[in-house]
C-alpha cells in the first residue's frame, strides 16, 4: 500500500528558492529506498513556505530512509534554511480513480 507524507516547511524569510534548489536537486537514492515521488511546490501567497508531497511504497521505507547517511546529510544541510516550522499530514493509499 502506498504511504503519503504531505506536508508544509517554513523558511527563514527570503530563503525559499534556496530550500526548493536543495531539495529539487536531482537524487536517485529516495528511489532505491522506496520513494515513489518527491514533489516540491511554492504558492506565491506564502513565499516563505515549500510545499513537499512523498509518495512511498510504505511507511516503513519512508522511516527507513530516514537512517540513511545520505538523507541525514541532506536534512542538515537544509536546516539552516529552515524556520521551525511545519505542517501536514500522513496516510496509506487506499485508492484511486486513475487506477485499478
Amino acid at each position: 500500500m502506498v504511504f503519503v507524507n504531505a506536508g508544509t516547511l517554513g523558511t527563514v524569510a527570503g530563503r525559499r528558492d534556496e530550500l526548493v534548489a536543495h531539495l529539487t536537486r536531482r537524487n536517485d537514492v529516495l528511489a532505491e529506498l522506496g520513494c515513489l515521488a518527491y514533489e516540491v511546490g511554492v504558492e506565491e501567497s506564502e513565499p516563505d513556505t515549500v510545499f513537499v508531497v512523498e509518495l512511498w511504497t510504505s511507511a516503513e521505507a519512508h522511516q527507513a530512509s530516514l537512517a540513511r547517511a545520505e538523507v541525514q546529510e541532506s536534512i542538515a544541510a537544509a536546516r539552516p534554511l529552515l524556520s521551525g516550522e511545519f505542517g501536514g499530514f500522513r496516510f496509506e493509499v487506499v485508492g484511486s480513480p486513475l487506477r485499478d
